[in-house]
């Protein structure tokens, strides 16, 4: 009996790694170390989805690392569903290149958002500053019981909040920008998340009797479009908004 026991967990457990043996192993590898349990698990995109981002993540920050390690230190790189979103500063527009020519060069990787500025590093106090913005959109967010934070990435760089993600309508999303607007210190809202397909907007909440108004949002621009390769798609034009305070 012993011997029949552990012949069908030998059986389970070859059976187990075959199922995972499509993925494209070498990134599910290099994600497998980043994710664990916590907010990763918890989005609702599915696992493998956030294993093969993270697995995005690492490949693209190694291969800036191979360039110049500077490279790597300067830039960071923000993954949802393939999308890749490249912050920070670099001294030439040679780095720049190269930095969006490598991250291309990854397995998985389906639109590219380029927002490296060129100069020279502003140094600790700045990112002190990004930190304390990116905290504080985090907690509204966790706070607001009609935005699914779990579904947004957030980066803030020189006071410039970048969302990435996915929005169940139209309706989350600006609620999601106006928390990020209402932010001290913040000096622009630019959003390359994306509306659910199939997610109806949802409707504004009515008024209180006697309620003033609420003054309207000024008008997006259009921030520059996603770099992409020909065969693919354009991506939907991000949303830039100016920071109410």
């Amino acid at each position: 009996m012993p011997h029949r026991v552990l012949f069908r967990s030998t059986v389970l457990i070859v059976l187990a790694g075959a199922a995972v043996a499509p993925l494209e192993g070498c990134i599910l590898a290099a994600g497998a170390a980043g994710v664990g349990t916590g907010y990763a698990l918890t989005q609702e995109r599915s696992i493998s989805d956030t294993v093969r981002d993270a697995g995005i993540h690492a490949a693209i920050s190694q291969s800036w690392k191979q360039y110049n390690v500077k490279l790597a230190d300067d830039l960071d790189n923000t993954v949802y569903e393939g999308r890749v979103l490249i912050t920070g500063q670099v001294p030439s527009e040679e780095w720049r290149a190269a930095a969006v020519k490598r991250t291309w060069q990854v397995q998985g990787v389906k639109a590219v958002y380029d927002e490296i500025t060129i100069g020279p590093d502003e140094g600790f106090m700045r990112d002190v500053s990004d930190d304390t913005i990116t905290s504080k959109l985090k907690a509204q967010l966790i706070a607001d019981a009609d935005v699914k934070s779990i579904n947004y990435t957030i980066t803030t760089v020189q006071g410039v909040v970048y969302l990435l993600g996915t929005a169940r309508s139209p309706a989350e999303l600006q609620r999601v920008i106006d928390h990020a607007r209402n932010i001290a210190n913040v000096k622009n809202v630019i959003s390359y998340v994306k509306i659910r397909e199939g997610m109806p907007a949802a409707a504004p909440s009515p008024a209180a009797p006697g309620a003033p108004a609420s003054a309207p949002p000024p008008p997006a621009t259009a921030a520059p479009a996603a770099l992409q390769p020909n065969s693919l798609p354009p991506p939907p034009q991000p949303i830039e908004a100016t920071p109410l305070k």
